[in-house]
């Protein structure tokens, strides 16, 4: 996207490429990444050029692979653009959020699994729900009223078993969210806690995320 949210340092800039802590959003996640991981699936389209300068066909240990996203919207429609190219498990996240390897080292131990966690605004996410055993339920993006506080970071290990399921669609985007519930009515997906999560979707939030590296 053209990260909008983020201007004006995305007139320039894309956002995965903004730094904190002196360091691009999209660093700090790939060297979050398990070690177990030794392929990246980048899918990109604004000012994707400064990406793969960026980060090359090897970034930080591990393999990369660009793919362009379409016209379509959405974390669902960015999973289809890089269907052809997942061969097997994998691990999705997004560029512009801050996450914890050892929450991450977790998630993969997992065959299906989502990491979540509370926030005090949770009609603004995926809103998460689980069954009795502790697995996940349902997740209900952006519901007018949420049923918990519980909320999907969209950090999750799937198979391509979620490829068999549809996505949500809202104001013309489509969302990973009613896939993962649909797979979850037919296979366990596990429920991880996050000990650190920091989205970077606007401006005020990368004071935010330097203080937060700190006391991580």
């Amino acid at each position: 996207g053209e990260g909008t949210r983020m201007r004006p340092f995305t007139l320039t800039t894309p956002n995965p490429l903004i730094k904190v802590a002196g360091m691009p959003i999209l660093e700090h996640v790939v060297r979050a990444l398990p070690d177990e991981i030794d392929e990246i699936i980048l899918v990109v389209r604004y000012l994707s050029e400064q990406v793969k300068e960026y980060c090359g066909d090897s970034f930080c240990g591990k393999h990369v692979v660009y793919v362009e996203q379409g016209s379509e919207k959405g974390t669902a429609a960015a999973l289809a653009y890089a269907r052809p190219y997942i061969k097997g498990r994998f691990l999705i996240t997004f560029a512009d959020d801050l996450l914890a390897k050892k929450d991450l080292e977790k998630l993969i131990k997992h065959e299906h699994a989502t990491l979540v966690t509370t926030h005090e605004n949770p009609q603004n996410f995926g809103v998460v729900s689980l069954n009795k055993d502790g697995t996940l339920h349902t997740i209900i993006e952006k519901p007018e009223h949420p049923e918990t506080n519980l909320i999907s970071t969209g950090v999750s290990v799937l198979s391509p078993k979620i490829f068999d399921y549809k996505p949500e669609e809202k104001k013309g985007e489509l969302f990973m969210t009613g896939m993962i519930t649909g797979l979850a009515k037919d296979f366990p997906v596990a429920v991880v806690r996050a000990s650190f999560w920091q989205p970077v979707g606007y401006p005020e939030h990368i004071p935010l995320a330097e203080a937060a590296l700190i006391q991580k």
